[in-house]
This record gives structure tokens, sequence and C-alpha cells, in this order.
């Protein structure tokens, strides 16, 4: 399991091959990059580290803009470390480290975090300076004596991936194409808490679920296919509804309500964690709830339908 590094390596001079970036949502082209950098430090004789941050650098500069990740932080340090990887260096991305250009922040890496030869992403760039190019970032390099190359880009299936095609497929609701080019369904972790009941009262009861931060991306609103799991790591099928419950005119509160079929116990105040398969259909008012109520048992039956053809 890898080690996260927060503090400075002056005692470790020169052990490490590093890769640089957020990584949110650890899709298919991450883990590539990660593949190649292991084997790339190998034949080095070098350890293996990939550095990234706590919270996302637009979010530091820019906070008013509002960027929503694809999954928390420790999710993603466990999927980082799940990968082989020796080190995950955690920094705190801040104002100062902002005006490092990229030879200063490859000064720091070396002083810091004993790293001796960076591996760049295909299309990563970083520093103040956002205008270099790989020569640019080489020759800091060499006069540094840090070895500098850039990964080979990512040409497999789903191409082209990045966190922030992921992002706009999950906000126009392709959760299908969104897990496509992460390599596993987009999920949502939180805990259940008291609702409106309004589904328990019609008879499809529903687990109102709460995330655990503000900033995590939620799909489009509407109706989805969807695989729940509970505390006791029991996957049920289920069915979502992402909206404002519209019907009801409960108000312009956004939900996220999972209907987990064939479940009746308490979960209330427990974890709850949503695999997104397929969205169904947009969330829409209905004249009557008996029209509601066969809508819902419509939804149900497609659920089932696509569930069981997993």
């Amino acid at each position: 399991m890898a080690e996260i590094i927060t503090q400075p390596l002056s005692s470790h001079c020169g052990i490490v091959a590093a890769t640089i970036g957020m990584f949110d949502g650890v899709h298919r082209g991450h883990l590539w990059l990660i593949e190649q950098l292991r084997s790339w430090a190998a034949a080095r004789g070098l350890k293996s580290a990939v550095v990234t941050f706590r919270d996302h650098p637009q979010n530091v500069l820019r906070p008013d803009d509002g960027l929503q990740l694809i999954m928390p932080l420790s999710c993603r340090l466990d999927l980082i470390a799940a990968t082989g990887i020796d080190y995950i260096v955690l920094m705190d991305f801040t104002s100062e480290l902002s005006r490092l250009d990229s030879s200063g922040f490859m000064r720091l890496l070396r002083d810091d975090y004993a790293t001796a030869a960076i591996l760049m992403g295909f299309n990563h760039r970083f520093g103040h300076n956002r205008n270099e190019q790989l020569a640019d970032y080489v020759r800091h390099g060499s006069e540094l004596g840090i070895e500098v190359a850039r990964a080979e880009e990512y040409l497999a299936q789903y191409a082209p991936i990045s966190s922030s095609i992921i992002r706009r497929l999950l906000l126009s609701g392709d959760v299908a194409e969104a897990g496509n080019k992460l390599g596993r369904r987009f999920s949502l972790t939180g805990s259940v808490a008291h609702g409106f009941a309004r589904g328990r009262d019609i008879g499809f009861p529903t687990a109102n679920v709460v995330l655990p931060a503000t900033n995590l991306i939620v799909p489009r609103n509407g109706v989805y296919a969807v695989w729940a799991t509970l505390p006791d790591g029991s996957r049920h099928a289920a069915m979502a509804n992402i909206g404002t419950r519209p019907t009801f005119a409960d108000g312009s509160q956004r939900s996220i309500e999972v209907h987990i079929i064939g479940f009746d116990g308490n979960l209330y105040d427990s974890g709850i964690t949503v695999e997104f398969v397929q969205r169904l259909r947009d969330e829409r008012p209905m004249s009557s709830i008996d029209e509601l109520k066969r809508q819902l048992t419509a939804d149900l039956a497609l659920t089932c339908k696509i569930l069981n053809s997993q």
C-alpha cells in the first residue's frame, strides 16, 4: 500500500520518480499514466510517487467558479494507492505555491520530496507559466539534475478521456459513458437522513442520501437505474431520483432519493454508496399521485430489466 507523504523527505535524497496532477476521478487515462510511471521508475531503480493536491487548484485560485469534483479526497487517495504506487505526495495547493514557476516547483520537489525524475502526463503543464513546452521542462530539469520525460498519450478504449469530459457527461446525465471513461461506475457515498417521506406514502419508500461535501458533482436531475451498497456490504438493485420532487411542490431543495428494491429495513443515519448504471428519464411533474405511481411502476420494471442484464 502506498505511503502518504505530507512532510518533506529531505533525508531520502534522489529516490523518487514522480508524476504530478489532481487525478480527480482516477480514470482510465490516469491509470495508464501511473502504470507507465511505475515501469519508468523501476527501470531507473527509483521509487514511484504521485504528487497530488488536497483541493483542486482552480478552487483555490478561483473559488467563485464552484468547480465540482468527481470524488472526495479519501476515495481519490484509496484508488491511487491501489495502483501499487510507492508514495503519494499530498500537498496543499496555496496561492504561494501557485506563484512558483515550473523550475521553482521542480526544485521544491527535488529538495523536499527526493525527486530525481519527473514523468509528465501527455497534456499536463505545471508552474506559473503554462505556455511552456516539454523542451522547457527538460531544460529546467537538466539544470536541476532532474530527468524529465513525457508519458505516452492514452489512445485505448473510450479515448479521449479527461476529468473535464467526465464532469460534462455527468452534468448531462450520461452516467453510462462517464462510467466507461472512469473504468468503473460513477458512484456517490453519503449517509441516509430523514426526508419528506413522500415515497413511503405511495408505496415506493426511499433513502434520502446526504453527501459529505457540497463540492461533489451530482448527475443531472432525473431517474436512474443504480446499485446501492449498504454498510453490511450487501448490494441491492435500486432506482434513484435526483431533483426537487415537482409533483409534490416541496420547494426547490435538490435531493437524492434512492428506492432499494425489495428492501424494508431502517437505514437512517447509516452509510450508503450509490453506483449509477443508466439514466431512465427526466424528472417531471405528474398530474396526479396515481399517474406518478404508474410512472414509478414503469421505471421499476425498466430498472430491473437494465440491472438484470448487467
